[in-house]
Order: C-alpha cells, then sequence, then structure tokens
C-alpha cells in the first residue's frame, strides 16, 4: 500500500492525465440526474401562515404543530379537496409545518401543480384553525361561561350579604362589633380581588382565536430538488467518485516503485538506471481491437500516478549512465559469461532499455533480450548464457511479479546478477552526432556452455 500523502499536485495530476474519463464520467452523471428527474414528477410547495394571538410557550407551539399535520386535520382537509387519486395518508406525507418567530405556525403544501399545492395548503390552514377552536372551545366553552356567569352572580349576592350583616351588626364601639366590620370588609375585599383575577385570567382561555394571514402564494417554480439540480447533483457525485476511486486505487496500489524495493524482491542488487527518451508512447500498451481503441480514446492506457518524466542530458549523459551499469555488472561477475536480458512482457520502457544496452555491447553480443510473462513467467534454457539481468521500468510490478520472475529464473538455472531499472525521459535537443568510441564498448564474453531447466 502506498503511504504517500494525497496532496494538491496528486489532485492536479488526475484532472490532467484523466480528464477525458472524467469529462466522459461527468456527462454520465448528468444522464442519470436527468432520468432520476424524469421518473420522479417536479413537485411544487405553498405555504401559508397562522398567526396564534395571545402568549404562547415553545412548547404550546410546538404542539400546535404536531396538531397541524396531524392525520384529524389532514383527512379533514383532503375531504374538503374531493380529489379521488389521492387518500388522506398520502397527503399526510405532502403536509408541513413548523414554528416561525411571533407565534407563527407556516403550514406547506406540496403537490404535482401549482394550484393543486395552493389548495392543499389553504385547505389544511383552514381545517387546523377549525379544529384548533373546538379543541379550546365548542361545549366546554359554553359551560365554563354559563358556569363563570353563575359565579358572578354568588359574589354579587355575597356582597349584598356581607352589606346586610354589616348593617345589621352592633353599630357600637364594642371591640366584638368592630372586629365583626372588619372581618366582613377582609371577606368582601378578597371576593372581589378573586373575580378580578378570574376575569384577566378569562382572556388567556381564548388562545385558539387564530388567525389564518391571507391565502397561499400560488408556486412559480419547482420544489427542490428540481430537474436542473438533480442534473447537476449526478454530473457532480459521478465526478468526485471518480477523482475518489482514482486516490483509492492509488492508496492501495501495491506496485513497487524504489530501487531498493525492487531490488529485495528479486533477491539481488541494483545496478543501476537506463534513461530512455521518450514520453507518453512508451507508456502505451500495444492492444488492439474496440477495447483498446476506448482505452485511447478515454486516456485510460497510460499511467496516470506515475510522475512526468524529468528532463534528460544529451545522449552522451546517457551512454555513460549505461557505461557506468555495465561496469558494475562486470564487477559483480566472477568471470566474463553471457547473460540473459529479462524483461517482463510488456513494459515498453524496459524492452527499450534493454535494446539500449545490447546496442552498448554491440561489438561481441553478450547480452540476449528475453520478454518473460508476468502471470506464469517462464524463462528459456540458455545454450551460452549462464546468468540473467532483469531490467524493469518502476511503478509497475508488485512484490507477488518480481517474485515468481526471480523463481522463474532459478528454476530455470539462471542466476540472478542484478537488476537496472528504466527510467523513462525527456531527451534534450542533441548537439552532437558523433558514434560512442570504439573502447567504450564493454568484453563481457565467456567461454563455455550454459545449464538451465524449463519452469
Amino acid at each position: 500500500m502506498s503511504d504517500d500523502t494525497i496532496r494538491l499536485v496528486t489532485i492536479g495530476r488526475i484532472l490532467r492525465r484523466r480528464w477525458r474519463l472524467l469529462a466522459v464520467l461527468t456527462v454520465v452523471g448528468a444522464l442519470v440526474g436527468y432520468g432520476t428527474s424524469v421518473l420522479f414528477p417536479p413537485r411544487y410547495t405553498a405555504s401559508v401562515s397562522v398567526l396564534l394571538p395571545g402568549q404562547w410557550e415553545e412548547r404550546e407551539l410546538l404542539t400546535q404543530v404536531d396538531i397541524a399535520t396531524s392525520s384529524s386535520v389532514v383527512d379533514l382537509a383532503a375531504a374538503k379537496l374531493g380529489r379521488r387519486d389521492v387518500s388522506g395518508s398520502e397527503l399526510r406525507h405532502q403536509v408541513s409545518a413548523k414554528a416561525a418567530d411571533g407565534n407563527i405556525i407556516t403550514i406547506s403544501g406540496t403537490a404535482d401543480t401549482p394550484a393543486h399545492a395552493q389548495q392543499l395548503a389553504d385547505q389544511v390552514a383552514g381545517q387546523f384553525v377549525q379544529f384548533a377552536a373546538r379543541i379550546a372551545g365548542g361545549a366546554t366553552d359554553s359551560g365554563a361561561a354559563t358556569g363563570t356567569e353563575a359565579l358572578r352572580q354568588k359574589v354579587t349576592e355575597t356582597n349584598r350579604r356581607i352589606t346586610d350583616l354589616a348593617n345589621a351588626a352592633d353599630p357600637g364601639q364594642t371591640v366584638e362589633s368592630v372586629q365583626a366590620r372588619t372581618a366582613l370588609e377582609n371577606l368582601r375585599t378578597s371576593l372581589e380581588e378573586a373575580m378580578t383575577k378570574l376575569d384577566e385570567a378569562a382572556p388567556a382561555t381564548g388562545k385558539a382565536g387564530m388567525v389564518v394571514m391571507g391565502p397561499a402564494t400560488r408556486p412559480t417554480g419547482e420544489a427542490p430538488p428540481t430537474r436542473t439540480q438533480l442534473i447537476a447533483g449526478g454530473a457532480l457525485l459521478f465526478f468526485l467518485l471518480a477523482v475518489i476511486g482514482h486516490l483509492v486505487a492509488a492508496r492501495t496500489n501495491r506496485r513497487l516503485r524504489t530501487e531498493a524495493e525492487i531490488a529485495a524482491a528479486l533477491g539481488t542488487e541494483p545496478l543501476g538506471t537506463v534513461d530512455v527518451p521518450g514520453e507518453r508512447p512508451a507508456h502505451r500498451p500495444k492492444g488492439r481491437g474496440p477495447r483498446a481503441r476506448i482505452r485511447r480514446l478515454l486516456g485510460v492506457d497510460t499511467r496516470w500516478d506515475m510522475p512526468a518524466p524529468h528532463r534528460s542530458g544529451d545522449e552522451d549523459g546517457r551512454r555513460i549512465r549505461r557505461q557506468r551499469v555495465c561496469a558494475r555488472l562486470r564487477e559483480r561477475l566472477p568471470a566474463p559469461r553471457r547473460l540473459l536480458l529479462v524483461v517482463p512482457d510488456g513494459d515498453e520502457i524496459a524492452r527499450r532499455a534493454a535494446g539500449q544496452l545490447v546496442t552498448e555491447a554491440r561489438s561481441d553480443p553478450l547480452l540476449k533480450v528475453v520478454e518473460v510473462p508476468v502471470d506464469r513467467p517462464t524463462v528459456p534454457d540458455g545454450d551460452t548464457e549462464s546468468g540473467a539481468l532483469v531490467v524493469l521500468s518502476a511503478g509497475n510490478w508488485t512484490a507477488e511479479e518480481l517474485a515468481g520472475i526471480a523463481d522463474a529464473c532459478a528454476d530455470a538455472l539462471h542466476e540472478v546478477v542484478g537488476v537496472v531499472l528504466a527510467d523513462p525521459v525527456r531527451a534534450r535537443p542533441e548537439r552532437s552526432t558523433g558514434h560512442p568510441p570504439d573502447d567504450a564498448t564493454l568484453a563481457l564474453a565467456v567461454r563455455g556452455h550454459a545449464r538451465g531447466g524449463a519452469l
């Protein structure tokens, strides 16, 4: 698994190298959003406000909100609308209410047309006001009014009775008479205060006097999500999924990138790198057919997570690097001998690097290039070769695949004497076209016969 940090440069590389695929997936997401909007017809929402006069606590307002969307109110509204295609249970999913500031409840209705949405909101608001009035009024209100009026008459009669008792008391200034008249006046005062409090509490019981603040306004636009929102959301969703998929694939990529990791997987030592001029053509596979053409059209036939090739020096500098690789190879061999250049099948950059190494030793063909399939690696027996030099590019093969190549070399009795990495570079304009001197060719000749066995 790669532990590289996901940075903005990684996102930019995805956008730059996979823009065709991302564009196609974005269009597909937009089409999916459009298809979703066709399956789900547009909806329209109308709202109406209901004013609740008096003093209301927050929990009381929430109770009224629940009443406004209850089945009792919605079923009455459905009966008034008289729409046979819509039942009360269906309307309950199309009606919503919320409490706003200032003791206002906003009731919203959603329907398939603006007119139906307006009618639904108006009917639910009207039925809610009537239902709340019945709860707070009705027979209970008439009984309460009768009881209050009877209480007032009793209080009036009691006051008159207190006056008679006060007049009938001993008009003298004895202690008993004064105490009796004081007690009667206190009783009269208590009754008057009780009636005053009753009168003040009477308006609080009339909270049900709700008012519908005008009819609902007919909606002019669709309720979200609109068709445009679905199309844009589908395009954005597919685009983000494509980018996230690339990032997840990069994080779970087990292909080896460093020279030390590749050498450890092959059980050998690195001998250096060979610069291969050329950029994208070197990375493209040689597949044919409709599938290969589609991959080239979408730009998925090349690796996006590989860094851009760095700029190389001139041909003389690249030749010096090849000569150093050959020099290290001579140092590792106990005696000169012929070698197999084992290249994974499909690694075009490695194949070109192997060709350059063969050209470097052209005075004496000591190196023989062999392409080995990675899925089932088989290294051929050598008539004159004894040993294998693996040439491959970084970031294309896993440790298991490289271990399979090493095992195939061991089964063919070829010792893996080293590994050479092929590095794609951007070549600078050549300033000289001279041929290398003759003394630059390495002599790696060997006498003897190689042994080997097939896998």
